[in-house]
């Protein structure tokens, strides 16, 4: 099977550009002094520019030359599938799974994981494009051409395995390609469920 990642990790960034830190930030209800997983995060393309606004970034990937340039930019970096993580119970105040989740072997199990290692009252930011849109399904039938395994879901069904995984979930923003869907899991960081997990 082609490494498709680990091919375009030296240009990856270049190719897609800087990501939209602001409406990230928002939706995401950054600063927080907690810790922030980027799942699928790459080369922290996008959490490279959170630094200094969370008490510190983890990046998960499983390509070993995108985590080396996350590495580089000063960023924690394991290497670990999204629907395995190495990771106790509450060990993220944020979590950010931006333009990956198509790309994980089980999207459900993964939701669950990322539900798994959420504190209560904390947030997962899932962008992904928009399975509603024609662009969308053009790049997803590139991508099944290059044999890339992806796939895609639209918005509701990321909030549905949401919900199943415990979580308050919405689909927060759209744009021509794109959606953001937010998942909170319920409780509050004060709470003795959440002291447990501390």
């Amino acid at each position: 099977m082609i490494d498709h990642f680990s091919i375009a990790a030296p240009v990856y960034d270049r190719v897609l550009g800087p990501p939209d830190t602001r409406r990230i930030l928002r939706l995401l209800r950054l600063p927080a002094r907690g810790m922030l997983l980027d799942a699928g995060g790459g080369t922290g393309r996008v959490s490279g520019h959170l630094q200094g606004r969370v008490g510190g970034i983890v990046v998960t990937d499983l390509s070993r030359p995108m985590l080396e340039k996350a590495r580089r930019k000063g960023l924690t970096a394991v290497s670990a599938p999204a629907e395995c993580l190495p990771f106790p119970d509450g060990s993220f105040d944020r979590i950010i799974i931006v333009d990956a989740l198509h790309h994980f072997r089980c999207q459900h199990g993964a939701i669950a994981e990322m539900s798994r290692v959420l504190k209560p009252g904390g947030r997962l930011l899932v962008e992904e494009p928009d399975l509603r849109r024609m662009s969308v399904r053009a790049v997803a039938l590139a991508e099944r051409l290059l044999r890339m395994d992806s796939r895609f879901y639209p918005p509701d069904a990321i909030v549905g395995m949401m919900r199943q995984s415990g979580m308050s979930a919405s689909v927060a923003a759209t744009d021509i390609f794109r959606a953001w869907i937010t998942g909170d899991k319920p409780g509050q960081p004060g709470s003795e469920a959440y002291r447990r997990q501390v």
